[in-house]
């Protein structure tokens, strides 16, 4: 006779060996350069976005942050084939470096066409003093929410962890006294 408990164990107990880096083939190396670039490609790319939407539509968009955060991270996962918290670090610096430089920027822009000059013009002249003004300016406590959220998802979404694979014990339907 079928036991239907006894067939949903040898079907869990191969999904669970399916499942098994070794079977699933072997992984790529770590390339934590090549995530660095990658995450910083990404940064600038979601911060060039950012600053274009901002400055043209004249709302600063809180969830732009979490997108830059989502493209970060799975750039940095993508390309570094990440399993430790170092590819999270990565991501979520990189996401809050590309927050930050897409507010800028996005001031950069703002300042540029007040004062009807080209924005490499006022690229050009932006030193500490002028990008602290043009920080502080654009600044809201909503901010820290968003920036927060893309910096969780860069960390998040960086590095896969390692599934920890346990050993469990498969009925069987064999009758152990048949054997003495």
């Amino acid at each position: 006779m079928d036991d239907p408990q006894q067939d949903s164990t040898l079907i869990t107990s191969a999904e669970s060996l399916a499942n098994q880096p070794s079977l699933r083939g072997p992984r790529p190396r770590e390339n934590l350069a090549g995530a660095v670039l990658a995450g910083t490609v990404a940064a600038a790319v979601g911060a060039v976005v950012w600053a274009v939407i901002t400055a043209f539509t004249g709302f600063q968009i809180g969830f732009m942050a979490v997108g830059i955060g989502l493209l970060v991270g799975i750039a940095v996962r993508a390309v570094g084939h990440g399993r430790t918290v170092v590819f999270g670090a990565v991501g979520a610096v990189l996401a809050l470096l590309g927050c930050a430089a897409g507010n800028l920027l996005a001031g950069c822009i703002i300042v540029a066409k007040q004062q009807e000059v080209g924005i490499f013009d006022v690229l050009r002249s932006l030193d500490l003093e002028m990008a602290s003004a043009i920080m502080g300016a654009l600044f809201s406590p909503m901010d820290l929410l968003f920036y927060g959220l893309a910096i969780y998802e860069g960390f998040k979404l960086s590095f896969t962890a390692d599934q920890v694979l346990t050993a469990q014990p498969i009925e069987t339907s064999i009758d152990e006294t048949a054997s003495d």
